[in-house]
């Protein structure tokens, strides 16, 4: 069976009963980095007596997924196989997602434990009340790539949850001002961890409160929606409008695949 196991994002406590029973029965992992996993197992077996698995270690990231997978794609259905990302959950914004593709291609079955993220943490301490959100992970970090994704970012309608490095915060933070100084954010630092911070703020005011800070640790950053005064209306509502028939063709053919003048023939047809 293979398993993907998240891991905790800082206190260790936050590790479920679940997924130690399920490291203890391991005979394979496969991990983003072996000598971070082994390092939780020894934290665990030390404060939480969990009995430390015999198991065989493998790295599993973005430059030998495939090598791994021509090398235990085998051994996966028939082994107690655990994935494991450095911290949080697994094959968000992670390698993992190579090996469920795999799994599903080869119908191998496998399990996702619920757990730790920075995503979902650090929204819900966002104190947005909106339900809504969308996950940008990291950032392009140069170039037109980056411009371009910020600029989307800053206006698909929608609260964006980005991840920043500290070395590239400050910058993040000097590109939204430029953008729009008033728009509202949030930032999480070191989520769970002992310096643990929030900040609340326009990217104006932020960027002068950052000014004064040593900029550590990793970051999440939630770029509130811009607010829309504009009203866009449905393809049944302009239907409706009482509007000569010539300037409703022209704006129903913007809304469909249907030329101006068929829709001004079939318009005259209907009055």
């Amino acid at each position: 069976m293979l398993t993907f196991i998240p891991t905790p994002i800082g206190n260790p406590q936050d590790i479920t009963i679940r997924a130690m029973k399920l490291f203890e029965k391991a005979e394979l992992f496969l991990c983003e980095d072996t000598r971070q996993t082994k390092r939780l197992l020894r934290l665990l077996e030390e404060r939480f007596d969990m009995a430390y698995p015999e198991a065989e270690f493998y790295s599993f990231n973005e430059h030998n997924g495939q090598e791994r997978l021509d090398e235990f794609g085998s051994s996966l259905e028939g082994k107690e196989v655990v994935y494991v990302s450095d911290a949080g959950m697994p094959v968000i914004s992670d390698p993992g997602q190579i090996l469920v593709k795999y799994a599903q291609e080869h119908g191998i079955p496998y399990d996702v434990l619920p757990g730790p993220s920075a995503v979902t943490t650090a929204y819900a301490a966002s104190g947005f009340e909106e339900g809504k959100f969308l996950f940008y992970a990291f950032l392009p970090h140069k170039g037109k790539e980056r411009s371009t994704a910020l600029s989307e970012a800053m206006s698909n309608g929608y609260n964006t949850v980005l991840y920043e490095a500290p070395h590239r915060l400050e910058k993040l933070l000097s590109e939204i001002l430029i953008l729009d100084e008033n728009r509202e954010l949030f930032l999480a630092k070191e989520i769970s961890k002992k310096y643990q911070n929030y900040y609340r703020g326009t990217a104006r005011s932020l960027n002068e409160q950052f000014k004064e800070l040593t900029i550590r640790g990793e970051w999440v950053v939630i770029i509130r929606a811009q607010k829309s005064i504009e009203k866009s209306l449905t393809f049944t509502e302009l239907l409706t409008l009482d509007i000569p028939p010539k300037p409703k063709a022209k704006l129903l053919a913007l809304l469909s695949d249907i030329s101006v003048k068929e829709w001004y023939s079939k318009l005259i047809k209907s009055t």
